[in-house]
């Protein structure tokens, strides 16, 4: 495996900001993309459940009526790449079932063999006391996503800006989420920031280190 430096880590981290302007002539190449994607799929859950599905909005049509939407927020159309995170309106046993059988492929074994962390993942999030907030907890599994994307574009040189500023129920009914299963959650512009960007020369605002971090 190669491994990114401390120092560049660092540098991708402080060069990412949330990008107030794109430039709209400059798109991500079509091998840049295929490896962000491969970066969300390959983002962290809970159980390794996966609640979500990415929404990429190519049509230019698509992403010009959602703009109203999203406070009118130029990043909407002048991104490079726009994806929706959708959160699945139904999370039940055959969700877990689906999830088990996709180990016992993958992994070459009897669903039989695994049932024990079927029975476990069934009695903590559908039958037990998180089962009440279950879309919740899934939500928060979508922002673990949302965030690896981020930080992925950013070692790679291309910049994200986070996109909560939206009506989830426009968005649905435009992308026609439900008639597929699923709810917007939150959305994430992908590109390049536009040279013209005031806030990309501006200096990162965080408290003091030693203000957010305490060893125990």
């Amino acid at each position: 495996m190669t491994t990114l430096s401390t120092t560049g880590l660092i540098e991708a981290l402080n060069w990412r900001y949330a990008v107030k302007q794109f430039d709209p002539s400059r798109k991500i190449s079509a091998a840049d993309w295929t490896t962000l994607e491969d970066a969300m799929v390959l983002s962290p859950s809970s159980y390794g459940m996966q609640p979500w599905k990415f929404f990429v909005v190519d049509d230019a049509a698509l992403r010009a009526r959602l703009r109203p939407h999203s406070w009118n927020q130029s990043q909407i159309t002048d991104a490079s790449h726009l994806v929706v995170f959708g959160l699945p309106e139904k999370i039940d046993e055959s969700s877990v079932d689906r999830f088990i059988a996709r180990i016992a492929e993958v992994r070459g074994v009897e669903t039989s063999s695994i049932e024990f962390y079927r029975q476990m993942i069934l009695k903590d999030v559908i039958h037990g006391p998180r089962s009440a907030w279950v879309r919740e907890w899934a939500a928060r599994q979508i922002y673990i996503a949302l965030g690896n994307l981020m930080t992925s574009a950013a070692v790679l040189g291309i910049d994200t800006c986070p996109l909560e500023g939206l009506d989830p129920r426009e968005y649905d009914a435009i992308l026609e989420l439900p008639a597929r299963g699923y709810n917007t959650v939150v959305a994430c512009a992908v590109g390049y920031r536009s040279a013209e960007d005031k806030y990309a020369s501006l200096p990162k605002v965080r408290f003091p280190k030693c203000d957010m971090l305490e060893h125990l």
